[in-house]
């Protein structure tokens, strides 16, 4: 069994995952704003990393509390409050409550990497942009 193979066994029921490897094969480019990769997909808790390809616009989740820890990338942040803008980098730790109103306004520097812990799960589709015309959940994420 691949590395790769044994990976995608652990994924439903836990295991070790080597993260700079998974955040290593992100592509360069993609369609929607970002891509990511379930390390864990349960109904209590899902465990994610994700990359963001551009500047997210507000929106919120209204099934989950997001907790994301930086891996790579460095950028900008609010939460509730645009005035309240605040810098990112690599060991940083950003916790969105559920219905909070969350944006990435600025990625300034690739690219940007998060580990994602999700309570309860996350749906694919949980995504409601606070103004409707800057997104749509099949064009905010999709999963590699």
């Amino acid at each position: 069994m691949t590395d790769e193979e044994h990976l995608m066994t652990l994924n439903r029921t836990g295991g070790r995952f080597d993260l700079n490897r998974i955040a290593a094969a992100f592509p360069q480019t993609a369609d929607t704003m970002l891509l990511d990769t379930y390390l864990t997909d349960r109904p209590e808790a899902s465990i994610r990393v994700f990359r963001i390809y551009r500047d997210v616009p507000p929106h919120y989740h209204t099934q989950c509390d997001e907790v994301l820890h930086v891996l790579s990338g460095e950028g900008t942040f609010w939460i509730d409050d645009p005035a309240e803008e605040a810098p990112f980098v690599p060991g940083h730790l950003l916790v969105f409550p559920r219905r909070a109103v969350h944006a990435v306004p600025r990625i300034l520097c690739d690219p940007v990497i998060f580990l994602a812990i999700d309570t309860p799960r996350r749906a694919p589709d949980d995504v409601v942009f606070v103004n409707p015309a800057e997104g749509t959940p099949s064009g905010f994420i999709k999963s590699i």
